[in-house]
This record gives structure tokens, C-alpha cells and sequence, in this order.
């Protein structure tokens, strides 16, 4: 049979691609990407030619027995996204379950995924840690914020630019203005900053400077 390869890609720095990745993805017979437009930038600076397939979350539920239908079929699939490992708030779960399901190998490459670099220069304590990803937008959004109210691990958040200052009000309201937060942007990009202090006071920076890029936000957990 084949096998799924879970490929993680640079989240800004091309200096951060392995030599492992960039070989699995020149020997794939497929590579499964989020945005095969974006990808293919990556590709053509590593000279992987490899043709992509387009895999993202508002297709996978419908193409994941195919793709598994392939790898019985002794087809070796990469899979990638936009940036950072996939699955990790990005499409691959599904498939990664479901050959796991058949008894299909799978192997996760280690690389970049942006929440450990951010989590580490937070300054915060991360010997535990809860990775929450994305908060609901609306349904579910104020109950999930009372119960990590009470959590006394550090908190680990992914955000948008244009709704962090949303975020941080939140946060504010259910965590107190005391809490000690840092949020970290462009991780490993020309522009990358990290800007730590109490959520009053992070606060009131992005809502002077509004954010741009890609954000991590950590979050001190209850005392």
C-alpha cells in the first residue's frame, strides 16, 4: 500500500523548510495542497514539481475516501498547507483519521507550526499549556470564555488582525485586566514582534497601532 505524508511548510522564512520535507514532497506522486496558487510559489523555489491536488475544508469531507481509495491503490500522498503543519486549525484531520481507520500508514515530519515559537516567547510558563486555536465566533463564544476564566494553564489562541482587539476585549472582560498576556505576529517574517504585558495594557497598544499578519496570542492562565 502507500502511505500519507503530513508535510509542515514554513510560516514565513523559507530558511525554515527541512530537507526531509522538501525531498518527501519531490517523491510524492501527489501532493494534496490548502491553496494550490500559494503552494505552488513554495514548489517552484524548491523545484518540486510534483502535481498538486487542491485539499481544503470545504472539500475535504466530500474527497477523503477517494484520496484513501488512492493510497490502498499504492499512491504516496503529501499533504500541506498554506503554512505551518497541517491539521493544526488547518485541513487534515479528517484524512489523517480515516487512514488511520483503514490501517493505512501515516508519518507527521516535524517542522514549523507557529504556536510553540510564540508560546516560548511569551515568557509565560510552558510546562503545560492549552492550545485552543480559533474561539467560536458567536454560538458557543461566552461559555468557552467563563470555562478558560478558571484554567490555570497558559491559554494559547490563533486570531485574525482585524478581530484581536475584538479578542482582547473579550478577554479583558472574562480574565481580568491584571492577566498577563503576549501576542506575537509574522512569527519568523521580516515584520515579526511579540508585545507582552497585562491585557490592559496590550490592549490599548493594538488598539493605538492596529495588527496586521498572521497572530498568536498566550494568555497566562488563572493563579
Amino acid at each position: 500500500m502507500g502511505k500519507l505524508f503530513v508535510v509542515p511548510t514554513p510560516i514565513g522564512n523559507l530558511e525554515d523548510m527541512t530537507f526531509r520535507a522538501v525531498r518527501i514532497l519531490k517523491e510524492a506522486d501527489t501532493i494534496l495542497a490548502e491553496d494550490t496558487r500559494n503552494s505552488g510559489k513554495l514548489l517552484k523555489h524548491f523545484e518540486i514539481s510534483t502535481p498538486m491536488q487542491s485539499h481544503h475544508m470545504h472539500n475535504e469531507h466530500k474527497t477523503v475516501k477517494a484520496l484513501v481509495e488512492r493510497i490502498k491503490a499504492d499512491e504516496t500522498l503529501a499533504l500541506i498547507s498554506d503554512a505551518g503543519t497541517p491539521a493544526i486549525s488547518d485541513p487534515g484531520f479528517l484524512l489523517v483519521r480515516e487512514c488511520i481507520a483503514e490501517g493505512l500508514e501515516v508519518d507527521c515530519l516535524p517542522g514549523a507550526t507557529a504556536f510553540v515559537p510564540a508560546l516560548v516567547n511569551s515568557g509565560l510558563p510552558n510546562d503545560k499549556f492549552v492550545f485552543e486555536g480559533f474561539l467560536p465566533v458567536k454560538k458557543g463564544r461566552q461559555t468557552r470564555l467563563k470555562l478558560l476564566a478558571e484554567e490555570t494553564r497558559s491559554l494559547v489562541f490563533y486570531e485574525s488582525p482585524h478581530k484581536l482587539i475584538k479578542t482582547l476585549g473579550h478577554f479583558l472582560e472574562y480574565f481580568g485586566e491584571d492577566r498577563q498576556v503576549s501576542v506575537s505576529r509574522e512569527i519568523s517574517k521580516l515584520h515579526e514582534e511579540t508585545i507582552r504585558g497585562n491585557i490592559t495594557e496590550v490592549l490599548a497598544h493594538f488598539s493605538a497601532k492596529l495588527p496586521k499578519g498572521e497572530i498568536v496570542v498566550v494568555v497566562a492562565g488563572k493563579s
